[in-house]
């Protein structure tokens, strides 16, 4: 009797081992299954960057075959002729000259901005774009610089223009460029400087614009001082004018010059610096006539004397 009680204990002991052990074949075919999914999403992702390896060779190629086809092909080489757009002042020869290695060769290998840099270095250029046009064109589009004034070099030297900015531009060949001469800038003095002068110089001529076509010189030295030669219809003028004012002095000044004409025939320079008045100083002014001597009087004459008139000018 307890013999059979011991083998269904151990039967039941079994029975619970196999409920709590698992299942080994069951679990063998459960894993078989991703094993076989796995191994599908494995061969797609090769052939999906298998494709995708293909189509950027294939591109790397169709690539090179474009850039050789575009770089040699003899449909695609630079005229002789260029396009070129605003340069009115600017040398023709020296715009040329920049492309000059480029005529015959495909436009296609043209380097755009090293063009481009090289077309700044022109004293005439402010500003410019270079731009292909298929098949065989290269359109430049250039921007001048605006010249102010004319600069008389010292000694004789060549004469040359001179922008708002301080850039000193060569002479064109054939233009009619209507400023006037500007003293006190030369070639020598840096960019800095020549800038520092002509920022004054530039404020007279906006301020006096009523008589730019009568200013034929201005000397700027002296930033704290302008002085302008002032062409008339009978005489040339020169005005020391400050460093304000330009328009109301020379309003001034030219109300009364028949005035002042008449009185002192001899003056050249007018200082107008005072608002109130106008000075001739004689430092930059010829020494007046002598006056011849006068009759010796008849015995008993008796001598007028003469009215003194004080310089005109006043508000």
């Amino acid at each position: 009797m307890a013999r059979k009680q011991a083998a269904q204990l151990d039967v039941q002991a079994i029975d619970e081992a196999k409920l709590r052990r698992p299942d080994v074949d069951g679990l063998r075919r459960i894993r078989s299954k991703p094993e076989d999914g796995d191994w599908r999403d494995r061969a797609k992702r090769i052939l999906f960057w298998t494709a995708v390896g293909m189509a950027l060779g294939g591109g790397a190629f169709l690539y090179y075959r474009a850039d050789q086809f575009l770089a040699s092909d003899g449909s695609f080489a630079l005229e002789a002729t260029l396009k070129i757009d605003g340069a009115a002042h600017t040398a023709r020869a020296r715009i040329d000259s920049v492309f000059a290695t480029d005529i015959g060769r495909s436009i296609y290998l043209v380097r755009l901005a090293d063009r481009r840099r090289s077309l700044l270095a022109i004293d005439w250029v402010k500003d410019a774009s270079v731009s292909r046009r298929w098949p065989n064109r290269i359109a430049v589009r250039i921007v001048e610089r605006k010249p102010v004034a004319f600069l008389l070099a010292p000694g004789g030297g060549s004469p040359a223009l001179i922008d708002g900015e301080g850039v000193i531009l060569s002479l064109p060949e054939r233009a009619e460029i209507r400023v006037p001469v500007l003293m006190g800038v030369t070639r020598e003095q840096p960019l800095a400087v020549r800038k520092a002068r002509i920022a004054p110089f530039l404020d007279l001529m906006q301020d006096a614009r009523d008589y730019a076509g009568q200013i034929s010189e201005v000397d700027a030295a002296d930033p704290d001082n302008l002085k302008v030669t002032l062409l008339s219809q009978t005489r040339t003028f020169r005005l020391w004018l400050g460093s304000r004012r330009y328009h109301d002095r020379m309003m001034n000044f030219t109300k009364f010059y028949g005035e002042i004409s008449r009185r002192l025939p001899y003056a050249q320079t007018f200082d107008l610096r005072l608002d109130d008045r106008i000075t001739v100083p004689a430092e930059a002014n010829p020494a007046p006539p002598v006056a011849a001597p006068a009759k010796a009087a008849r015995p008993g004459a008796v001598a007028k004397p003469k009215a003194r008139r004080g310089m005109p000018g006043g508000r």
